[in-house]
Order: C-alpha cells, then sequence, then structure tokens
C-alpha cells in the first residue's frame, strides 16, 4: 500500500495564494463601513465647503438664485481693506487672548487639585467638568441673569464688599468682552480639566515615590516631574483652545449681540451679519475663506510643532 507524500510547502503556497484573498476582502469590508460617513462628510462638508470657495469669486446673494456676476477677487480685497473685518478680527483675537491662558492654566491646577486628593475624587471631577455639557443657550441665561444690574448676583456681591457702583457688566464697552470671557472660562474649563487628568494619569507613580525618597519636596516635584511630562498634553490643550476660542460665536451673540457698539462683535458675527442680514452670501464667503486660513494656520504650527517634538523623543 502506497502513502501519497504531499509536498511540504504546498500549505504555505495556498496561504500565500489566500491571502490577497483575504486582503481583498478586508479592504472592502473597511470600505463598505466607511461609506456611510464619506457620504454625510461629501455632502455636509466637502461640498459645502467648495462651493463656498466658489461662491467668494462672485456676487452671491440671498435676493436672487444662483451664483449672480463674477466678481474674482474683489470679494477679498474689499474683507481685506475693510476696518469693520479688522475690528471684528481683533476682538476675536482680544477675546482668544483674554480665555486661553486661564482655561490652560487654571485646568491645570484643578486637574493636579484633583489628581492627588485619596478621597471625594468624583465628586470634584463631576463639579470642574459639570459646566461642560451645559448648552450654551442655558449657559448664556445663568450668566446674563448673572450680571444683570441692580438685581444680578455680581452686584449683590460687590454691594457686599463695598463697592457701591458695579459697572454695567454687558453694557459696558470697557467690560463687555471681559464679562463674556469669564463666563465662557468657567463653561468651557471642563474639557481641558479632563485632557489633563488623563494626562496626569500617565505619569507613573514611581517616579514621585523615588523624588519623595530622595527628599523632593511636592513642589520640586511638580516643576521637574509632572509640567515637563505634561508637555505633550499642554500642546495639545493650548492649540484645541487656541481654535475653540477663535470659533466664538454663541455666547457673544446670545449675551451681547455684538455689542455695544459692536465692541465685542467677532469675526464669525460679522461673517452671519453680511450674509444674512445683508444678504451678501458672496462677500461673506471671501470673509469665510480668509478666517480659515487663519484657523488653517495656526493648526499647521501645531502640527509642524508636535512632529519636530516626536522626532526629538
Amino acid at each position: 500500500m502506497s502513502v501519497q507524500t504531499i509536498p511540504v510547502d504546498a500549505g504555505s503556497r495556498a496561504r500565500t495564494a489566500a491571502a490577497p484573498n483575504k486582503r481583498r476582502d478586508e479592504g472592502r469590508a473597511g470600505w463598505g463601513l466607511a461609506t456611510p460617513f464619506l457620504i454625510f462628510y461629501v455632502l455636509f462638508l466637502i461640498g459645502p465647503t467648495i462651493y463656498g470657495i466658489i461662491m467668494s469669486f462672485f456676487n452671491s446673494s440671498l435676493q436672487h438664485a444662483g451664483l449672480g456676476g463674477f466678481a474674482g477677487p474683489d470679494n477679498y480685497t474689499q474683507a481685506l481693506t475693510s476696518s469693520d473685518f479688522w475690528q471684528s478680527m481683533w476682538h476675536t483675537v482680544l477675546f482668544t487672548l483674554m480665555t486661553t491662558p486661564p482655561l490652560v492654566a487654571v485646568s491645570l491646577m484643578l486637574a493636579i487639585f484633583t489628581d492627588r486628593l485619596a478621597r471625594g475624587r468624583w465628586f470634584f471631577r463631576l463639579v470642574f467638568f459639570a459646566p461642560y455639557v451645559v448648552p450654551s443657550a442655558a449657559m448664556a441665561l445663568i450668566w446674563t441673569w448673572l450680571y444683570t444690574p441692580q438685581i444680578g448676583l455680581w452686584d449683590k456681591w460687590l454691594t457686599a464688599v463695598g463697592i457701591s457702583s458695579p459697572p454695567n457688566w454687558l453694557a459696558d464697552p470697557s467690560w463687555a468682552m471681559a464679562s463674556v470671557a469669564l463666563a465662557t472660562v468657567w463653561w468651557t474649563l471642563g474639557f481641558n480639566f479632563v485632557l489633563y487628568l488623563a494626562g496626569l494619569q500617565e505619569i507613573p507613580r514611581e517616579l514621585y515615590e523615588a523624588a519623595a525618597v530622595d527628599g523632593g519636596s511636592r513642589w520640586q516635584q511638580l516643576r521637574r516631574i509632572t509640567i515637563p511630562l505634561l508637555n505633550r498634553t499642554t500642546a495639545l490643550v493650548l492649540v484645541l483652545q487656541i481654535i475653540a476660542s477663535l470659533k466664538i460665536f454663541d455666547q457673544i451673540f446670545l449675551m451681547t449681540a455684538g455689542g455695544p457698539n459692536y465692541a465685542t462683535r467677532p469675526l464669525l458675527e460679522y461673517v452671519y451679519d453680511i450674509g444674512f442680514t445683508d444678504f451678501r452670501t458672496g462677500y461673506a464667503a471671501a470673509a469665510s475663506m480668509l478666517y480659515f486660513l487663519v484657523i488653517l494656520a495656526v493648526s499647521l504650527v501645531w502640527f509642524v510643532a508636535s512632529r519636530r517634538q516626536q522626532k526629538g523623543a
């Protein structure tokens, strides 16, 4: 009785031949799962973006259908030479400068405080993060009431400490932007707080124990261990916060409507006013594209810096 022998490498050749088919099937499955997202992504992001770029070169208006007459670069020239455009840009930058440093520094301090607690950590996590889930309309209502002259809590607190004539927080051009910035810090602090908490949990506890054995104080541990090892988290928090502050619209629109006398109108509200009040959608699209380039530049700076940091590590 003869026994038929099978070459040893026959099985491996069969597996090798089946590998491309398996990869092809996995690729089809991946595209099938991604297709619904890609359809919505193209319809609601890529498509409107391309149409906005095209519209920015035409005298489009909500008062008539279609793109309107071809304007070329005139919309961009008009935006770059408009004092209202640059005033709104400055208001946006000012708001970013007012909110970014406290939202980074305070969230870091609160995260360190919460991370070092032995008990009740969940409670402080809830307290510091809870305002972030409040809708913008509710937040604006709360803080508008706090700022209301004579009956608001801010005036009552200041009167209690001897300040008899507090400012009109939202109606005074000197105080309106700072008032909205303070409300924004309270509202959005929780997001950065959670990011820092996640970063702190990645730091090995053995480093702190070794530092304590060597006689390192809490301040030295913070300065030599915690802050350096949170550099990447801080870079991420910083760029996300700058971009979020540059996109300010909701709270200013709801609390001051860009007033008083346009003293708090950011660029996005300027675009809104031009497009939906003056009906000049072509010019509004050009202003939007210019602003998009600013935000894109901020994102590219962070991307280049993070790549260099990764290469250095």
